[in-house]
């Protein structure tokens, strides 16, 4: 049976390390395009790869990506596109000046020259200029597109998580069905013992009735588990509360793991059957599949 605790008002989404989001964000003039990608990482590294143009903006945008995501390695693109039909040019007055003072010169040496192309002069560098986009009005832009994306980012995130926690529960429920198999096992297999034992003490050593049961109790011990099931128990336990409050857990999880993994490995080395033997072995495997998952858990 699944013992996950039902959630309460406080339980918080997990968050999957990795994720991709892209928006746009419009300014007279022109279009920001930001992509956000992000994997998993021992912390939160940032990676900002901007135009020149913004490079006055890359603190805040470092600012505000750090104060909404967690761990992650966490690449940031964001690059301008041009809009001419939504841009309003004006001629250059210093810039046709001196083109016409050029022009006048040139047309003294050359008084049988053809008159000069006005489309040609409009195609020269310089003679058409934009107006200048208000610094202030692109920093909003930076700052709304940005949210829009870490917004993105952050759902793709969760929508992932959400995917890791559900095969975290069901390895988590195969974890219990294993422990499950154990515990009846251990009964048969002193009585087992207690009889092989009883039989060649008495055939080899003609061994009274006293010592037969000193071996059978110091074997009892060596194989006893209890231990080890109430630890793996509580760690199920420990592991559904913490998948069920949410949140940053990842390096919960994986410490919990560890842990686990410990006592799959005692039960192990206790082992004096092939059934129990194999229990430890799906143990281990259970708990390498969930370790690997949670390496993508913020």
């Amino acid at each position: 049976m699944n013992m996950t605790a039902k959630k309460s008002a406080n339980d918080q989404p997990i968050l999957s390390m990795t994720g991709f989001a892209a928006a746009e964000s419009r300014f007279p003039g022109g279009l920001l395009l930001i992509e956000l990608r992000a994997v998993n990482h021992r912390y939160l590294e940032l990676n900002v790869k901007i135009e020149d143009s913004l490079r006055q903006y890359e603190a805040h945008i470092r600012e505000q990506l750090q104060t909404r995501l967690g761990r992650g390695k966490v690449e940031c693109r964001i690059s301008l596109k041009s809009d001419s039909a939504a841009t309003n040019l004006a001629l250059n007055p210093a810039m046709v000046a001196q083109i016409a003072q050029t022009l006048g010169e040139l047309q003294q040496h050359f008084p049988q020259a053809q008159p000069v192309n006005l489309v040609e002069v409009f195609k020269l560098p310089g003679v058409l200029q934009s107006e200048a986009v208000d610094a202030e009005t692109l920093a909003q832009s930076v700052q709304s597109g940005l949210s829009q994306a870490i917004d993105e980012l952050i759902a793709a995130r969760q929508r992932e998580g959400e995917k890791l926690k559900q095969v975290l529960l069901d390895r988590l429920q195969g974890v219990r069905e294993q422990i499950s198999i154990v515990k009846p096992l251990l009964p048969a297999l002193v009585s087992q013992y207690q009889e092989k034992l009883t039989t060649k003490l008495r055939e080899a050593m003609q061994a009274d009735d006293d010592r037969v049961r000193q071996e059978i109790v110091l074997y009892a011990q060596r194989i006893d588990v209890d231990e080890e099931l109430a630890r793996l128990n509580s760690h199920i336990t420990e592991m559904d509360r913490i998948l069920s409050a949410g949140g940053a857990v990842g390096k919960k999880l994986d410490f919990l793991m560890q842990e686990m993994n410990r006592e799959a490995n005692t039960l192990g080395s206790k082992s004096v059957a092939i059934e129990t033997t194999q229990v430890s072995m799906q143990l281990k495997v259970l708990i390498e599949q969930m370790r690997e998952q949670i390496q993508n858990i913020e």
